[in-house]
């Protein structure tokens, strides 16, 4: 039997990357690209890379380092779990790893938001080119945490003058009323998770302020009703649960120079009886509507623990009809 051809490629690192950029702390970028490549022998001598195996592999090894190099270049940090996931990308024929990478929604305290899968990229694009974006996908996404990015650029470009976060709290169904508290202590579990959000992209000690003068509002999707809302970039997260009527109540706040984002997760549902999801039949009646776009993210775009996609894999399996 013929064995396959070996090849080796060499690639140079540009002087203007500096080869720990490339490599990451302790060459962890470049363990990934070995673990990502079984069959390609990586050898790297100062600013030399020689790449030895099958054709294929080696080409598509390449093609990686290259991405790899223009991200470095571009200042982006890069770590193991990057490699994994830009190799997914050359390997899906979706987006350039580096066109993904160095996208950046905003900067906070020396830390910059970016997407890092093509969905994600996929999703903030969407969010640019639309009126009302959905994002539909399972945990760890990053659904909310891109739309609240790009809802503090786009305060801070001031193209918006308000960021309005909501969420149904449908948990607390009728029991609100037995909770202990004020109103707002008995509704902060709900919109806790967008407080946290908020405080990785906005200085916490300007939240305060910002929510006292209305630029912010975090607030129940029932606090929505009755109200038309310009000028603003609009959240609506957990979609999932709510209603048909309180998701067309929600969309028809709408105003003018506003921006609508909706978010959830169609597989998390918590409605009590049955009742339908506002979030499932909204994608039958608006798909196909100019300006409205669906974003449907999966486990390829999780950014957590390796873990958590391989969950998500396994109990999508365990529901398909036998």
């Amino acid at each position: 039997m013929t064995q396959p051809e070996t090849v080796t490629y060499r690639v140079t690192i540009p002087e203007d990357v500096h080869p720990i950029a490339l490599f990451g702390a302790n060459d962890e970028v470049l363990r990934a690209v070995e673990e990502g490549f079984p069959g390609v022998e990586v050898h790297a001598r100062g600013s030399l890379l020689t790449l030895t195996g099958q054709v294929g592999d080696v080409a598509t090894a390449q093609r990686l380092i290259e991405e790899l190099i223009r991200v470095a270049r571009a200042g982006t940090p890069l770590a193991g779990p990057d490699v994994a996931r830009a190799i997914h990308m050359l390997t899906s024929d979706t987006h350039s790893p580096a066109e993904v990478m160095t996208t950046n929604i905003v900067s906070s305290r020396g830390r910059t938001i970016r997407p890092k899968t093509a969905g994600q990229k996929s999703y903030v694009d969407a969010i640019d080119a639309n009126t009302i974006t959905f994002g539909i996908g399972p945990a760890g996404t990053g659904k909310t945490y891109l739309a609240m990015a790009k809802a503090v650029s786009a305060l801070q470009a001031k193209s918006v003058n308000r960021i309005i976060l909501t969420r149904p709290a449908v948990e607390a169904g009728e029991r609100l009323g037995f909770l202990p508290g004020t109103l707002n202590e008995k509704i902060d579990p709900y919109l806790r998770p967008l407080y946290d959000a908020l405080h990785d992209m906005i200085d916490p000690d300007s939240i305060p302020k910002l929510m006292e003068a209305g630029t912010i509002e975090v607030a129940p999707l029932a606090y929505m009703r009755g109200r038309t809302l310009n000028d603003a970039f609009i959240i609506l997260d957990e979609a999932q649960n709510t209603s048909l009527d309180q998701m067309k109540m929600f969309l028809t706040r709408l105003g003018f120079n506003s921006k609508v984002v909706v978010t959830g997760d169609v597989t998390q549902i918590d409605l009590p009886g049955g009742m339908r999801s506002g979030l499932k039949v909204v994608q039958e009646i608006l798909e196909g509507i100019d300006d409205v776009a669906f974003c449907r993210l999966t486990s390829a775009d999780v950014v957590r623990h390796r873990l958590v996609a391989e969950i998500i894999d396994a109990y999508e399996r365990w529901e398909m009809p036998r």
